[in-house]
């Protein structure tokens, strides 16, 4: 079902994606990167680093986080939850030194559940280098300019799952997306960045909570991705067993494709963000679930017409992957490396790199970077024919949140601490 909001004039600029990376060359403006596909375009990261090699410098963090932090120029930005989810902050801190430089706390006293792996305020925030926009779930959805003044803030109501929620919102244009969820309450809102008023609301099935003894699992903490294929404008987003496409303009859905869930299952988990180029959009489901390739191009449900391929189960996976050439380099939650065609699905290798990995994948210069739960960033080739490690790095601290990198430097939130790690800077 989707909801309409006419008293809203939509003027959404959807430019190509050549110019959006053109504009974003230098920072890391939201969740995946200036493009949502976990690309950058750095040259001089560090291929190793320790908690006494190539660190420019650590500052302590209030307690324990899985967002991403995002980079803007000198500012540094993320969220923090701290006295069990009863308080959620907006953080900003200096590039150079890691200096605070403000912080905006959201007191929240009601109940909300949440996984021990999921300390409240995972999703990471955006910016369209004027406004920050961030989501602390049931706390609501809120925007500041870079000095920390408030510009709006929405209240969405309760987001209620046993394991929390964590997608993260997307400006586009003069929007900002947001898949609200999981929970009974689910759906994709759209809303004006510069007012937060609702622009357009699609709903969706939410299901159970997995709790209460109820034998379902059902959610999607997926984060939408925003493209432009062949010239149309489009939002794509996997769901729970469904992949869909829409305008964002206007929420109209421009096409859908079943088949992310295992036949018979009652646990339809997704967890990535859908990996796209001009031909594929290729969504995977979690939890052991199926995963597909779909041609692009097609309009209404398109799982007949338009389906590529679809193999029928997966290892866990929550971190996304990115597109390389004809390649898709990806790393399971048990910490395997895989490498497949997304023309047929074939997977060419799969090979044990590390420990469990919640981490998105970060491609740079040829160079494929992750992060395990124990802090170990493995760094492998790009190369389709085999598994080839250059670096394995540990920072001995709890880490579920992915890199960030900007002008020469890695962002890496712990735990513990963010970290600034970079080559050595030039005398």
């Amino acid at each position: 079902m989707r909801l309409r909001f006419s008293t809203v004039l939509v003027q959404t600029l959807l430019g190509c994606l050549a110019a959006s990376s053109a504009s974003f060359a230098d920072n890391w403006p939201a969740w995946r990167g200036p493009e949502a596909n976990g690309q950058s375009r750095e040259t001089n990261l560090p291929l190793t680093w320790s908690p006494d090699e190539n660190v420019r410098w650590k500052i302590a963090l209030p307690g324990p986080g899985n967002s991403t932090p995002i980079v803007w120029g000198d500012r540094i930005v993320l969220t923090q939850a701290t006295d069990k989810g009863k308080q959620r902050s907006t953080i900003c801190f200096d590039r150079k030194e890691g200096k605070l430089l403000w912080q905006k706390p959201v007191e929240f006293l009601a109940a909300e559940p949440t996984h021990g792996t999921n300390p409240f305020c995972s999703a990471s925030p955006v910016t369209d280098g004027e406004r920050i926009v961030v989501s602390h779930g049931s706390a609501g959805l809120f925007c500041y300019d870079f000095d920390g003044s408030e510009l709006w803030r929405r209240d969405l109501g309760p987001c209620h799952h046993i394991w929390g929620n964590a997608a993260s919102p997307v400006i586009h244009g003069d929007l900002v997306f947001l898949n609200f969820g999981p929970g009974e309450r689910t759906f994709l809102l759209a809303v004006d960045k510069q007012t937060g008023k609702d622009v357009w609301q699609a709903n969706e099935e939410g299901g159970k909570l997995g709790d209460k003894g109820q034998p379902e699992w059902i959610g999607s903490w997926s984060t939408p991705v925003v493209v432009e294929i062949g010239g149309r404008p489009e939002l794509i987003l996997s769901w729970s067993g469904t992949m869909k496409s829409y305008n964002p303009t206007t929420g109209d859905v421009l096409w859908s494709c079943t088949g992310l869930s295992k036949e018979n299952s009652t646990d339809r988990l997704v967890y990535t963000t859908p990996l796209v180029t001009q031909d594929v959009v290729v969504a995977m489901g979690g939890y052991g679930n199926a995963w597909l390739g779909v041609k692009t191009g097609g309009s209404g449900d398109i799982t007949d017409s338009h389906r590529l391929w679809r193999n029928k189960q997966a290892p866990q996976r929550i971190g996304s992957g990115v597109i390389l050439g004809e390649h898709i380099f990806m790393v399971n939650e048990p910490g395997t490396a895989q490498c497949i065609e997304w023309k047929t699905g074939k997977i060419l290798w799969t090979e044990r790199l590390t420990s469990t990995t919640w981490a998105n994948l970060l491609h740079a210069e040829g160079r494929l970077y992750t992060t395990s739960l124990d802090g170990e960033s493995v760094v492998f080739a790009a190369n389709p024919e085999k598994l080839e490690v250059l670096a394995r790095n540990k920072i001995p601290e709890r880490t579920l949140a992915s890199l960030a990198v900007s002008n020469g430097e890695i962002f890496l939130r712990t735990y513990n601490h963010l970290w600034c790690l970079a080559k050595p800077a030039a005398k």
